[in-house]
């Protein structure tokens, strides 16, 4: 009967050693498993940081482009706004010219005339040399861009 007890204490101790063991074995995976999340976790928040500014930084470029745009555009309605001021007195002076040739004035209607052509030759030089100027800009935003 000792023999038996004592077989069966030692069946017991093996199998509560055997118990003790399988628990503590899980307990190692699981502190391997919460190591893997919190690399997990870290690295996740790593990239959200370099999306976040990867998103910021894009969000300047576009307002920088954007900026681009609108003085691309105010150039050329510049530009544009010069040559039909030019055409316009071009076209003034055209008129004055027919209308000296074509009709019987006095000649200080005449002298008159001649300076208010003059005076549009120098606008229209004046406007030229502003839409010179505004060419280069206009150069200059679209090598911007």
């Amino acid at each position: 009967m000792n023999k038996i007890f004592t077989t069966l204490v030692f069946l017991l101790l093996l199998s509560s050693q055997s118990f003790f063991a399988q628990q503590i074995q899980p307990t190692a995976q699981e502190l391997e498993l919460k190591k893997n999340e919190a690399q997990t976790q870290k690295a996740l928040k790593e990239n959200h940081k370099k999306l976040d500014d990867r998103i910021d930084q894009l969000k300047k470029e576009r307002k920088e482009l954007e900026s681009k745009k609108k003085s691309l555009s105010k150039s050329e309605s510049n530009l544009k706004s010069t040559k039909d001021k030019i055409e316009k007195l071009e076209i003034a002076n055209q008129k004055i010219e027919n209308k000296i040739t074509t009709t019987s004035i006095s000649d200080e209607e005449i002298q008159k005339q001649r300076i208010k052509t003059k005076e549009n030759e120098v606008n229209i030089q004046k406007l030229k040399l502003t839409q010179i100027t505004q060419e280069k800009e206009l150069e200059k935003a679209m090598s911007s861009i």
